[in-house]
């Protein structure tokens, strides 16, 4: 009689927990995408200022500069799911306070920006707990896989999000009201995982030992050590810095290339955008048979390469159909190259230093995203959107090129 698999060890499809957690991160993630669009929409209503639009997009991401450290060294320290539970009951109030300010005459820009900073804030906390309470969720041989689910999640909040949140505005002819209804559709998809947290009976970190606790600094320079002392992994932080960097202003660029270019409609921008979401979904299930086919090195090229050919064929674009394209080939490559990098670094990194290690990471990662999407709002207006992404693929391009370098 073989022994009972403890719930981590079970297929992902039996493992209670884990679909808890997926689950409620996959409609938390939809709620994201519906507001994701309307962010830049209500602010261009606003305000008719692109440049506006980046900076308030580059609120959102701005936390990832100012806290990823300190966030992974705290999780370390503090009990995941509470962190977790915590951050969700505050999104779900911060983004609620838009429709509610809307209907009661009160919504400011500055409301705004706080509300997109505390989102990106509890963003930050929220998903660095999640990433790193996954090796205690499910098995190591099954981390890939389920990794690749979330990146399925992302894809389908991308897929689905875009289209719903322009559905969802343009059931009013203005679009600052429909975009306070996207607000709240978002602040609900935040109620639903939480809900879904509290469900979860799984510990999302090992039990630790009692000792006494070091400077906070120590411990973040400690995670920080671990990251540079492992040479593939630093590679792998550093040329990811600089991809996001380059396609982090994509989607305020895209939608500008819809509307000022194209001419299309709210809804008929949000259902292209949506479209585009079948490329992460086709690549989320292709990525874990890839790991095992594939070099680590040849996927990340490749995949580097696509997103410079993908920012060309949305530089040329004179149609719907070519944005799409476009969208759909960079939401393709992202799970390849995720499940590749993250895979690799939850396996590396033991489970006292996952929040300082993953924290550090995406310090680096992410926090060239509010750098990139600023610059790129600033710069849409002397070099204009064609001009955006040629210099995009251009800039990735020659990031493969150096990659190939690295590698050779």
């Amino acid at each position: 009689m073989q022994p009972e698999l403890q719930p981590s060890e079970r297929p992902l499809w039996r493992n209670r927990d884990f679909l808890l957690l997926w689950n409620g991160q996959s409609i938390s993630m939809l709620g994201s995408n519906v507001s994701a669009l309307a962010l830049p929409l209500l602010v261009l209503a606003l305000t008719h200022s692109p440049a506006q639009a980046g900076f308030l997009t580059a609120m959102r991401l701005l936390p990832y500069l100012l806290f990823s450290l300190p966030a992974g060294a705290l999780l370390d320290r503090w009990n995941r799911k509470t962190v977790m539970i915590c951050c969700e009951l505050t999104r779900w109030l911060a983004l609620g306070s838009v429709p509610l300010a809307y209907a009661l005459g009160h919504l400011t820009l500055l409301q705004l920006y706080l509300v997109a900073f505390v989102e990106g804030s509890g963003y930050v906390f929220a998903s660095l707990a999640q990433i790193s309470a996954l090796p205690q969720v499910v098995a190591e041989p099954r981390l890939a896989q389920a990794y690749a689910l979330d990146t399925v999640s992302e894809s389908l909040g991308t897929l689905l999000g875009p289209s719903l949140g322009g559905f969802i505005i343009g059931l009013t002819p203005v679009v600052v009201l429909g975009a306070s209804y996207a607000y709240l559709a978002d602040s609900l998809s935040y109620l639903v995982s939480l809900i879904s947290l509290l469900c979860i009976r799984t510990s999302f970190q090992t039990e630790r030992p009692l000792t006494k606790r070091r400077a906070l600094h120590k411990e973040i320079i400690e995670g920080l050590r671990f990251l540079w002392n492992q040479p593939l992994l630093r590679s792998m932080a550093i040329l990811t810095m600089a991809v996001n960097f380059l396609q982090a202003p994509l989607t305020l660029v895209v939608i500008i290339l819809a509307q000022n270019i194209l001419h299309l409609d709210v809804r008929m921008l949000g259902l292209m955008l949506g479209i585009s979401g079948i490329g992460g979904i086709l690549g989320g299930i292709c990525a874990p048979w890839l790991q095992t086919r594939v070099s680590r090195g040849l996927t990340i090229i490749g995949c580097i390469l696509l997103w410079s050919l993908s920012a060309l064929l949305l530089a040329l674009s004179t149609s719907p159909i070519m944005v799409i394209l476009g969208s759909a080939l960079t939401s393709l490559v992202w799970p390849l190259y995720g499940v590749i990098v993250v895979s690799y670094r939850l396996s590396l990194t033991p489970d006292h230093l996952q929040g300082r290690v993953n924290s550090a990471f995406r310090f680096l990662t992410y926090g060239s995203e509010p750098l990139g999407t600023a610059l790129g709002g600033l710069l849409l207006i002397p070099l204009g959107v064609r001009g955006i992404l040629t210099a995009i693929a251009i800039g990735l391009l020659v990031c493969a090129i150096l990659a190939t370098l690295r590698t050779a």
